[in-house]
């Protein structure tokens, strides 16, 4: 974007939320939110112009569909008779999805690699941000639903968005996939068994259920990524390549065994739940691959196309939920967002200092800064949905998400300008090449 335009789009935007000022002193609010969305979106596509500030152009995005949805909420329950919300656990899956075609086996061979970051990583951040989303969820006295959601961002995976943050701030790119991706993988375990301990005085934690529901949400479609980067990455021998697939596929019929007897249903809805599975998560991938690589797709493209449709799926999800609550966020919206944001810089500190107390260099204390403090909003939204409460339970999540961006993006940069003391690790390089 030419820069003549950025300022141009400045100028307009400040126009604008100087509008916004002048009808809140007027008592004019049906002016408001024009005002608000016109302001949002000139500094969202001003930012793009300058190099400093584009950073935050997502995050500003992410803004303007909380303030869409605070304004207009009216437009994003249903459209004809769909509901909106039945989204929201799709776009998870596509952000996992995304996650999963650009990760291999390759990336845990970091656990033999670095196994003391790792452990300090996991360790961290399945004990720290759940009990802190516990201590804040008590001391601010927020309702029962609102603690448990609250509880609930403090005991999912790491966000993706962490990996971003530890490549922009010069710190261990293949310590932070380790860590995400283990976390990642023993959320399925290791969240349900939290929730039920930390939150299970505030919501009704089903243990079997919430297993189910991580493993639909996060394994399964990482296995499709997993596929498809099988398909169009991958430089596997055959006999390598078939015996991924038959685990593949060994794990998806375990799955739906598994629901079939949580859900209680019968071998008729076992068949339709492994022809959907199959489906959707084996056959589409494998098909998928192998069609763009005969297209010749570059890689490039193909990974701009992924990560657009995650950010988007973020920017949808947030509208859904941020409508859904808008009653409960008016009541507790500013505590809500104070306590997201002690959260999140409690956890991006306590990992920071872990790594120093435990002797790790600057760049795996940065790594775990990041893998510690941000949260995946996306499961911990896509879960509150399961459990019926996306109204209440899923309103922490919804903060939680562009605060850990704006918050990470401003200590990336800042690290940034910090000298480092080592330098880039030999398991990091093939990783940065896929970033």
């Amino acid at each position: 974007m030419p820069h003549r335009l950025s300022i141009v789009l400045l100028i307009l935007a400040g126009c604008a939320l100087v509008g916004v000022g002048v009808f809140w002193m007027l008592d004019y609010f049906v002016a408001i939110g024009p005002f608000v969305l016109i302001g949002l979106i000139g500094l969202a596509l001003a930012f793009r112009g300058f190099e400093r500030l584009k950073g935050f152009s997502y995050t500003l995005w992410i803004l303007t569909a909380v303030s869409l949805a605070m304004f207009y909420p009216q437009y994003f329950f249903t459209v004809g008779d769909f509901q909106l919300k039945r989204l929201i656990v799709p776009f998870v899956q596509l952000t996992m999805f995304g996650m999963g075609a650009h990760m291999s086996f390759e990336d845990f061979r970091g656990v033999v690699k670095m196994p003391k970051g790792v452990l300090i990583g996991i360790a961290c951040h399945f004990i720290v941000m759940p009990l802190v989303g516990y201590t804040l969820s008590h001391l601010f006295g927020f309702p029962p639903e609102i603690a448990g959601g609250v509880i609930l961002i403090g005991c999912v995976s790491s966000a993706m968005a962490s990996n971003v943050m530890s490549y922009l701030s010069k710190a261990n790119l293949a310590l932070a996939v380790t860590i995400g991706a283990c976390s990642t993988i023993l959320s399925p375990f290791v969240t349900p068994f939290l929730m039920k301990w930390l939150a299970g005085q505030f919501v009704e934690v089903n243990i079997a259920h919430m297993m189910i529901d991580i493993t639909n949400m996060i394994i399964i479609p990482i296995v499709a990524g997993f596929i498809f980067n099988l398909f169009y990455f991958g430089n596997e021998t055959p006999r390598a390549r078939t015996l991924q697939l038959v685990g593949f596929a060994v794990l998806i019929i375990v799955v739906n065994l598994l629901m079939m007897f949580v859900m209680k249903s019968d071998m008729t809805g076992l068949a339709v739940s492994l022809l959907k599975s199959f489906g959707w998560f084996y056959l589409l991938p494998m098909i998928s691959a192998i069609v763009f690589k005969r297209q010749k797709v570059s890689r490039l493209k193909l990974e701009n196309m992924l990560s657009f449709m995650a950010m988007l799926g973020i920017v949808i999800n947030t509208v859904i939920i941020t409508a859904s609550g808008r009653d409960n966020l008016l009541q507790v919206g500013g505590w809500l967002i104070i306590s997201c944001l002690l959260h999140n810089l409690i956890g991006l500190s306590v990992g920071y200092f872990t790594a120093l107390l435990f002797g790790l260099p600057e760049r795996d204390r940065r790594t775990i800064a990041f893998e510690v403090g941000m949260q995946n909003g996306g499961v911990a939204t896509g879960l509150a949905l399961q459990m019926g409460k996306v109204a209440t339970v899923g309103l922490a999540s919804a903060i939680f998400g562009p605060l850990q961006n704006v918050t990470g993006s401003a200590l990336a940069n800042w690290f940034k300008k910090q000298p480092t003391d080592s330098v880039t690790s030999e398991v990091e390089e093939p990783i940065l090449s896929k970033t």
